[in-house]
């Protein structure tokens, strides 16, 4: 325990000095949305090595600074713990010790619990106890499924805590931190949006040059280092994340050779429609049933977003074929290395703008006689969000009354343009 809690000897952490010595770094703004007042249990989820422990050591270094005990902050890193039965007894050795350093309140941090087994039962209990009543816990995960399921056992539980995504760095970010860009910015409020537009629209040019960076590196800190120090996506850094990526679906119980084929399915598709028995059909797996908890699995690990189809009439139909996007350029550089498939940018452009909307509400899509590539709901009314950055022949659905058409001309500008603030799950 001591041993990842330097600051329990007034020693530094050897990641927050890490990230002091980056030369590219910057402050993500998680830190700012935890809530500090007891009883408060947060969960935190988003993928891997997107920066939720650095983030979380920023965050003790800053409640350091405001001069809180610094054995009153608990943090533990849960990778190596098997079941709810060694989460415990880590939890009750620091409550002990506590108890004899006369310190009533603690902000305990329980990183990446999501796959020790049973967690909940460990967390509940003590709750359930009043063990943690003058306390602030902070749950993280790389699984949102998981984090889901056991989210669901503590009703009336939570106090005064958020569910916090943590996802990669949106485009309007990306250029104000790396593009070091004063931007007007708004929500997605067509009124408002339309000025918004025409002022960044004289950066134009710069935002195309950073939009183009944007695709080969994402919104990930181990490709955005790597494009602003080496100008590429190092093989290295590929080969780190897949590395992560095959440990988790390994935890979650799949088949390496089938994942591939499915992954390899997805990308061949090019965001067109498919469904669980096509892929089946032209994989070893053979279940379309099996082939829908590989999905599930890829976008339980914010690998994917799957749309659904939706009608004129706002019915989600679940049956028909699916749209599945890559959710960020760097892990569409990561499959296609990983499978061998060729990625074309149009493809790309389309998944960043959907994962985009996805981050405000639901997205779906509409195909019929007529199509349009993604379809957001706003105000009980259905927008249509039309994508053409290749050659692409589009005509408008008669059902939808308005629609975006995003192109090279204006996408950037577009996303740059719109504030996209994380939604609670």
């Amino acid at each position: 325990m001591e041993e990842q809690n330097p600051w329990w000897r007034n020693e530094e952490d050897d990641e927050y000095e890490e990230w002091k010595r980056a030369k590219i770094r910057w402050v993500p703004n998680i830190i700012n949305q935890f809530t500090i007042k007891p009883f408060s249990l947060h969960f935190l989820v988003g993928p891997r090595q997107i920066g939720k422990t650095t983030s979380l050591k920023i965050f003790i270094q800053e409640l350091l600074k405001k001069g809180r005990n610094p054995k009153s902050i608990f943090y533990y890193s849960c990778d190596e713990l098997s079941d709810y039965k060694e989460l415990g007894e880590i939890i009750d050795n620091y409550i002990f010790a506590r108890r004899e350093w006369g310190i009533k309140s603690s902000i305990i941090i329980l990183d990446e619990i999501t796959f020790v087994d049973e967690w909940y039962r460990a967390m509940k209990s003590r709750i359930d106890r009043k063990v943690f009543r003058n306390d602030v816990l902070i749950v993280t995960g790389s699984a949102s499924i998981e984090i889901l399921k056991g989210k669901e056992r503590f009703p009336g539980r939570r106090g005064y805590g958020r569910d916090i995504y943590f996802l990669p760095i949106d485009f309007n970010n990306f250029s104000r931190i790396f593009g070091k860009m004063e931007l007007k910015d708004c929500s997605l409020d067509f009124k408002k949006l339309e000025g918004v537009i025409k002022a960044n629209r004289v950066f134009k040019e710069r935002l195309f040059r950073l939009f183009k960076m944007y695709l080969e590196c994402g919104g990930f800190p181990l490709s955005i280092i790597d494009m602003f120090t080496k100008n590429k996506i190092t093989f290295r850094t590929i080969r780190t994340y897949l590395d992560w990526l095959k440990n988790d679906w390994r935890r979650a119980g799949k088949n390496e050779k089938y994942m591939k084929e499915v992954i390899s399915y997805i990308l061949k598709a090019r965001a067109s429609p498919i469904s669980w028995f096509n892929i089946a059909k032209e994989t070893s797996i053979n279940s379309p049933h099996t082939v829908q908890s590989y999905v599930e699995t890829l976008e339980n690990l914010f690998c994917v977003k799957v749309l659904n189809m939706i009608s004129p009439d706002f019915k989600i139909l679940y049956r028909k074929n699916k749209k599945i996007h890559i959710a960020d350029p760097f892990i569409y550089r990561v499959l296609s290395y990983y499978t061998r498939c060729e990625v074309l940018e149009e493809n790309i452009v389309e998944s960043v703008t959907a994962s985009h909307f996805s981050r405000i509400g639901e997205v779906f899509f509409w195909r019929n006689k007529s199509e349009v590539d993604m379809i957001f709901l706003k105000n009980k009314t259905q927008i249509g969000v039309e994508v053409k950055w290749g050659l692409k022949k589009w005509r408008k659905p008669k059902h939808l009354k308005k629609t975006i058409l995003l192109d090279k001309n204006n996408l950037p500008v577009f996303l740059s343009s719109v504030r996209w603030i994380d939604k609670n799950f």
